[in-house]
């Protein structure tokens, strides 16, 4: 056992740098070139961040960032107490956000399982549907939802539908992705019992494969849909409806009491649904 450890340190300390001084060897992590590498890597790194903040820099303007935090202070004694009365003229707006959230998830999922079954390696061999899946997938995750909205209040005009087809357009890449890479990572040895009882392709599919990527499915149209209520409550900044359109109005006239209360509103009508996504996942999982 002894000659097993000697002969092992022998081989670790072949590959392993060192340094001799005064006929002793010094064991290092790194011979002295990585270390300069290192080194020149982590200046080139620095000077980058260094030109970076001097860019930043010059285009600020210093006056206001030093007044920031009276001014800050002057807006929240403005805002205080919220108006509560406004709530009634907000009860629809946070219903129409729910809407533009919800119908948003579900055209994103209708879209984005059959996109994760073409471009998944193991269910789509051909290259070129993959290749358009993965198309779709990398275009739908480059363009933020507030692109999507304001190029679709252009077209159709504002509303709560433009809205609607801007968050499941986002949302088609983020749950087709992560679908794929589920069904990528399935038990294929379901898939090959099947197959030996002659099986077709659809069938494979339908009895292999799906069953063992339906709690996935369910479980990232539940997180995308707590995503989506996020960002339809801002949809409304650029027209697309929702309570951000009530925010906007607010802040554009200076409406401070109001702009809390919406705010408020918005924080409550995130927490709970956070509350029911993570309830519901709990349930799925």
């Amino acid at each position: 056992m002894y000659g097993i450890y000697i002969q092992l340190f022998q081989k670790v300390g072949a590959v392993m740098p060192a340094s001799t001084s005064n006929g002793i060897e010094t064991w290092r992590l790194r011979t002295s070139k990585e270390q300069w590498i290192r080194w020149v890597y982590w200046l080139i790194g620095i000077a980058i961040i260094m030109y970076a903040w001097q860019m930043i820099s010059e285009k600020t303007v210093w006056f206001f960032v030093t007044d920031a935090p009276s001014q800050a202070a002057d807006i929240a004694s403005r805002m205080v107490p919220p108006k509560w009365s406004y709530m009634d003229k907000l009860w629809k707006p946070v219903w129409d956000t729910i809407n533009i959230a919800t119908i948003g998830t579900i055209i994103a999922m209708v879209i984005a399982v059959p996109v994760a079954f073409a471009t998944a390696r193991n269910t789509t061999p051909n290259l070129v549907v993959r290749t358009i899946g993965l198309f779709i997938i990398v275009s739908s995750r480059s363009v933020n939802s507030l692109i999507w909205a304001l190029i679709l209040v252009f077209i159709l005009g504002p509303g709560i539908l433009a809205g609607t087809i801007a968050i499941g357009l986002r949302s088609i890449g983020f749950c087709a992705k992560l679908i794929y890479e589920s069904i990528e990572e399935i038990d294929h040895t379901q898939v090959e019992a099947i197959e030996a009882t002659g099986a077709s392709g659809p069938q494979k599919m339908i009895f292999g494969i799906l069953p063992q990527v339906l709690p996935t499915i369910a479980g990232v149209g539940i997180y995308r849909w707590d995503i989506n209520i996020r960002e339809s409550t801002i949809l409304g900044l650029v027209g697309a409806g929702g309570i951000g359109l009530q925010l906007n109005g607010s802040l554009n006239t200076l409406a401070w009491t109001q702009v809390s209360l919406i705010l408020l509103v918005i924080l409550v009508t995130v927490f709970i649904s956070e509350w029911v996504s993570a309830k519901v996942r709990g349930a799925i999982i």
